[in-house]
């Protein structure tokens, strides 16, 4: 079984005396006066804001990485490669982390430590974080990261779902409950192409698609519902504590290499139908990583047995919705992937006990699918054909269900 583990490792706290009066509005980022660059054999972040908060810096492990977390920063429409500059950093991203917090993540080359972090604050009450990594031996590196934390650095874990009543497979006796997970979001935008941001997008389409469910009678349920990073086994904690029948997780990524337009339906495999599945399955795991989340799993197997045995039956379920997905989508014009149906190992869609999909309802990559996902009309006939896929599936599920009993 896995479970998502949060190793932080607290090399420094640093706590202004700032009341809750003091910060009026967010702290906005200067672009110009900021940098993350070289410094000797070393590496240099100074981050100027208009308004000092409280901030903190660690660094993780596996790989190494430089974590530090803000009471909130508006970052603006500035990008990190807008800023990175330092050899010693392979990929930097930042953005809301949970209401109220922001975080900022840089996967660091070789191990390092840190030197000094600090906010100076100006006559003006504008400041600047300032945090100096220097190279460290894997011994050093290890001890620092090592360190235990407060546990109320802890709070990217889900709260535990309540199993007391295992609840049973739908059978038409009550409205189904769709678990709607609009992909990415916060410190993990997703794909950007064409002045379009996937989690932007996502929230838009999964916020629409929720009316619309809603008006016909589903329960639906969102796994966020604003521009914030949720790790991807809360995403499954959320539909397991909402007592969902059907997870759908929506996207709507780039793929640089080869054609991608169209709506593509996933479902679980551990091989992957081609290289790109491949590579999206690797980026949307990855995206826990560089918000900070350590998803190394824990092998229990006893569990894994009993989840396979899970799977035997809510796979050929969701297989079946996939297939459902793709004929209504067909039925009503729209444009599908030459393979309609995939496979591949997202973790979002390893709940043993819930039928999941996930749905590429356009390529940002692909400018035909952009203009789709802008056009409102486009945008209901594929809401309207999610809909009428989940409805003709819980009928049929609903009537295998009774076999079943019987």
């Amino acid at each position: 079984m896995r479970f998502l583990s949060m190793v932080f490792a607290l090399v420094i706290a640093a706590a202004l005396p700032l009341h809750a009066e003091d910060l009026t509005a967010l702290a906005r980022l200067d672009p110009a006066a900021s940098r993350v660059a070289n410094a000797g054999d070393g590496i240099a972040i100074d981050l100027a804001l208009d308004q000092p908060v409280p901030y903190r810096a660690f660094l993780m492990a596996e790989p190494p990485r430089l974590v530090m977390d803000f009471s909130e920063v508006d970052f603006g429409a500035l990008r990190p490669r807008d800023i990175e500059g330092a050899a010693g950093v392979t990929d930097l991203g930042w953005g809301p982390i949970r209401p109220g917090w922001s975080r900022l993540v840089a996967l660091l080359d070789r191990p390092y430590r840190i030197e000094s972090a600090e906010e100076r604050v100006t006559e003006g009450g504008s400041a600047v974080i300032g945090v100096r990594l220097l190279p460290a031996t894997e011994e050093e590196f290890a001890r620092a990261a090592a360190e235990t934390v407060a546990p109320e650095a802890r709070w990217s874990l889900p709260p535990a779902a309540v199993v007391d009543n295992p609840k049973r497979r739908q059978t038409g006796a009550r409205p189904l409950t769709v678990v709607l997970d609009p992909g990415h979001g916060g410190i993990d935008p997703g794909a950007e192409a064409g002045g379009k941001v996937e989690a932007a997008v996502m929230l838009t389409f999964a916020r629409e698609l929720a009316e619309v469910l809603r008006r016909a009678g589903t329960t639906a349920i969102l796994t966020r519902e604003e521009d914030v990073f949720v790790p991807l086994e809360t995403r499954i904690s959320i539909a397991r504590a909402s007592g969902a029948d059907v997870f759908l997780s929506l996207h709507a990524d780039a793929l640089a290499e080869g054609e991608a337009t169209g709506a593509t339906v996933y479902a679980l495999a551990e091989e992957a139908t081609d290289a790109a599945s491949a590579r999206l399955a690797e980026r949307h795991d990855r995206a826990d990583l560089l918000a900070g989340i350590d998803l190394t799993g824990q092998d229990d197997v006893l569990a894994s047995v009993m989840m396979d045995l899970a799977r035997a039956e809510t796979q050929p379920r969701a297989d079946r919705l996939a297939e459902a997905l793709v004929r209504e989508i067909r039925a009503r014009g729209g444009k599908m992937h030459r393979e309609p149906i995939q496979g591949a190992a997202f973790s979002v869609l390893k709940s043993p006990d819930i039928p999941s999909l996930l749905l590429e309802v356009g390529f940002l990559s692909s400018a035909r699918d952009r203009v789709r996902l802008d056009d409102p009309e486009w945008r209901a006939m594929m809401q309207a054909a999610i809909l009428a896929a989940l409805s003709q599936w819980a009928v049929a599920d609903a009537a295998e269900a009774g076999l079943i009993r019987q």
